[in-house]
């Protein structure tokens, strides 16, 4: 999730609990040797044994179309941090698309295959090395191929997002192909797309049979439905959390974040997050009409002040500071 999931976000969602693997946004790779310093910008848990504050494990993910370039890119990584690899073959953005990335690549089975054979022949054995799909380009004819390419190249893991680069984000997901992928396959199936509620997950689990499961913009929109997820499993009693605990959750990032940007920029991820919370709690729509036009930090503090103060009583937590949040 390019310009979205930070380093900033996975240490806060990490922490959250309910997720055991982040992966970060996409690093380009075209013909040229990247620099250290550009795998640290988009991986900076690199200087922390690739792991968040929290200790969840960092994938760095990787996307391009030339092999040789992608093998030397990964094997570059491993040597400044990388405990593990993935590929993204699933990126319908149209810019991507039309420089050789994402799922463009899904047209050419073999070109799949030979980037992540390339790959795996660059890094030490012991260095996992995933990989997501999309069920196709054009249309979705060719899942399987794909597929199979991902696990003929080496891929130890394959994620699949149940659409094809033409379905971009429509609903719905088509969870039954992923089900056919997994019954042929000898590697794990990761399972993606329209996971929004738990009894969402409980449907894609029942028809895909899978074990695993990847969330991106999900997520977003309910940071705790790996916890909700988890509770499932162990049949633990979880409430999910509340409007008054999120509005908190945000209120934590926009300090960690706030002087990182400009002042014509301050609260723009804040506003971004908020795009998605929207589609799980209605209260996020409100908020976001109270600050979207704010910069002043003074401001978005105050927002901030008052619609924590307002949902006070309804909290599980108190009311924060700022140097509480931080």
């Amino acid at each position: 999730m390019e310009g979205v999931i930070d380093h900033h976000l996975r240490a806060l969602l990490s922490k959250l609990g309910g997720i055991d693997v982040c992966v970060t946004e996409f690093l380009r790779v075209t013909h040229t040797r990247l620099p250290r310093r550009a795998f640290s910008r988009i991986c900076p848990e690199l200087d922390s044994a690739a792991t968040t504050v929290s200790g969840t494990p960092v994938r760095l993910q990787l996307l391009g179309g030339n092999p040789q370039a992608m093998a030397y890119n990964a094997a570059k990584a491993v040597e400044v941090g990388a405990r593990a690899i993935d590929l993204n073959f699933g990126c319908p953005a149209k810019s991507v698309n039309n420089s050789d990335g994402g799922a463009s690549l899904l047209q050419s089975p073999s070109r799949v295959e030979s980037i992540i054979a390339a790959v795996r022949a660059a890094i030490p054995d012991e260095i996992p090395l995933s990989a997501k799909i999309r069920l196709g380009f054009s249309d979705r004819s060719s899942y399987l191929d794909n597929a199979r390419a991902a696990e003929a190249g080496g891929a130890a893991e394959l994620a699949v997002h149940a659409r094809s680069k033409v379905d971009g984000y429509r609903p719905p997901a088509y969870w039954e192909y992923i089900e056919k992928i997994r019954q042929q396959l000898n590697i794990p199936v990761i399972a993606n797309g329209d996971i929004w509620t738990l009894k969402e997950f409980q449907r894609c689990r029942q028809q895909t049979g899978c074990r695993a499961f990847m969330f991106g913009r999900s997520l977003l929109a309910r940071p705790d439905i790996g916890l909700q997820i988890k509770a499932f499993y162990t049949g633990k009693n979880y409430q999910p959390m509340a409007w008054a605990e999120i509005v908190q959750l945000l209120y934590r990032y926009y300090c960690t974040t706030c002087t990182l940007y400009p002042a014509k920029y301050q609260g723009n991820r804040i506003k971004q997050w908020l795009a998605y919370l929207k589609l799980s709690y209605p209260q996020a729509s409100d908020f976001f009409q109270q600050i979207k036009r704010h910069r002043d930090p003074q401001l978005l503090d105050d927002a901030f002040a008052l619609e924590i103060a307002s949902h006070k009583s309804s909290s599980k937590g108190n009311k924060l500071n700022k140097n509480q949040a931080a």
